[in-house]
């Protein structure tokens, strides 16, 4: 957490700034990660709370120090004096000044518990500090990938608007010419306002999108630069791997993921501490049965016009209690290992949800992966038979029906295409904070 605090710090301290002098520069996956981590407010106030737990621990540790008070006092007779003159008050004059120190001997074990307690408090705020900053990321990785998968949306009907104009201009030469029919040239004038709509649509998600990654890391959306395509390239190996994985295969995998995950998840390891520190409450309310024991040392220094300065006299005192009560402290315990047994059923919940969320995505990365090689082949074959019909139909030796169905074949296996490309590499960010790991290359090792 220190590492993430720091990372956070610098980011702020050394923000990246775009202007107009770097516009046309493009920005990349991490530089839209670190201003968002930078503009984060819950990651802010996580790490205010890790701080605030960290002075909790503190302030318990002083506890078991000494307590010092040092007392000052000053005073004269008004009341009785003849004439009320200066030299009756100034007579009458006394100061006096005392000191005293205490300290707790014993408390009955209750000092040692709680320090655990605390510490576990503050581990537990610095847990949930790196959920957020976790959660950031994966926000950062989703709009990001948005982005792209609209423009990569947009890019697709844009081609497939051309394919139609094309289609319509060939339509309108042979309908001049009265080779086509009316029914077919309106088919093709169809056709293309179709087309045309749906690129105006996915020109509107892109703009939503870009909206969403800007409010995200904290900019104005017209001064947001362009981003680094996605490198499909380098996972064309993980790819090949995990499309290849059967079912033995993949719970082979998860099991040696979890034990990444059961060490680093923030919500796995939150619920463990907190059984724990449920524990240790059941432990400090057995501590009311015991008897505590302080001691005081006091002195000071009198001062007065007929007497001058004198010393008091120095006092030390012993104290200690012993509760009677035992029914109130054992309806406490008892109430303490109810918590307790809870806190227990909550970490077995948290083990289990975590078992079945990890299975969950190892299932959808392989069904991704098989699914993104699939549809790229798709996309070719169909790309390569829209090639085909297009030529034959400037030969004549078609019709525009068939080369609508082939249009159409293609812009849904390339949009299938897209759309399985960005559903990965989300699968991934979701499997990285799922396991709690920072290092790119670390995460794609345990997947190996």
């Amino acid at each position: 957490m220190k590492k993430v605090t720091l990372i956070t710090v610098l980011m702020f301290c050394t923000g990246i700034v775009f202007t107009e002098e770097n516009a046309g520069a493009l920005i990349s996956l991490e530089d839209v990660r670190s201003l968002a981590l930078t503009n984060s407010r819950s990651l802010a106030k996580y790490t205010m709370a890790v701080k605030s737990a960290g002075l909790d621990e503190k302030l318990q540790g002083y506890t078991n120090l000494p307590s010092l008070s040092l007392g000052l006092s000053a005073g004269t007779t008004v009341w009785g004096q003849e004439g009320f003159t200066a030299q009756g008050l100034q007579d009458n004059l006394s100061a006096g000044a005392s000191f005293s120190l205490s300290q707790r001997i014993w408390d009955g074990g209750k000092g040692a518990v709680l320090k655990v307690i605390n510490a576990i408090s503050t581990h537990m705020a610095r847990l949930d500090a790196l959920k957020d900053y976790f959660s950031v990321i994966n926000a950062a990785d989703t709009a990001y990938y948005g982005v792209l998968e609209a423009a990569a949306a947009m890019e697709s009907a844009g081609k497939s608007l051309e394919t139609n104009v094309l289609s319509l201009s060939i339509a309108e030469m042979r309908y001049e010419n009265g080779i086509l029919n009316i029914g077919d040239y309106l088919q093709a004038q169809a056709k293309k306002e179709e087309a045309e709509t749906a690129r105006n649509q996915a020109r509107r998600n892109l703009l939503v999108n870009r909206s969403k990654l800007a409010a995200l890391i904290g900019m104005d959306v017209k001064d947001l630069p362009g981003l680094v395509p996605a490198d499909f390239s380098g996972y064309a190996e993980l790819l090949q791997r995990l499309a290849a994985l059967d079912d033995s295969r993949i719970e082979a995998l998860g099991s040696g993921l979890w034990k990444t995950a059961s060490a680093q998840n923030p919500d796995y390891v939150k619920a463990g501490l907190t059984s724990r520190r449920a524990d240790e409450s059941v432990r400090l309310s057995k501590k009311d049965y015991m008897p505590s024991l302080s001691a005081s040392l006091s002195s000071g220094l009198n001062y007065s016009i007929a007497g001058g300065l004198e010393p008091s006299s120095g006092r030390l005192s012993l104290s200690g209690s012993i509760p009677l009560d035992f029914w109130v402290t054992a309806a406490n315990v008892e109430k303490k290992r109810l918590a307790k047994d809870q806190a227990a059923l909550d970490y077995h919940e948290a083990e289990l949800n975590l078992a079945i969320e990890l299975q969950t995505i190892l299932l959808d990365l392989s069904a991704g992966a098989g699914s993104v090689l699939s549809s790229q082949r798709a996309c070719q074959y169909a790309e390569k038979h829209l090639e085909y019909v297009m030529e034959l139909y400037r030969l004549s030796q078609n019709s525009l029906s068939e080369l609508s169905d082939a249009e159409t074949l293609v812009s849904s296996n390339r949009r299938q295409f897209i759309q399985n490309q960005y559903a990965f590499l989300l699968n991934l960010s979701k499997l990285r904070s799922l396991l709690a790991i920072e290092s790119e290359d670390e995460f794609i090792g345990l997947l190996s």
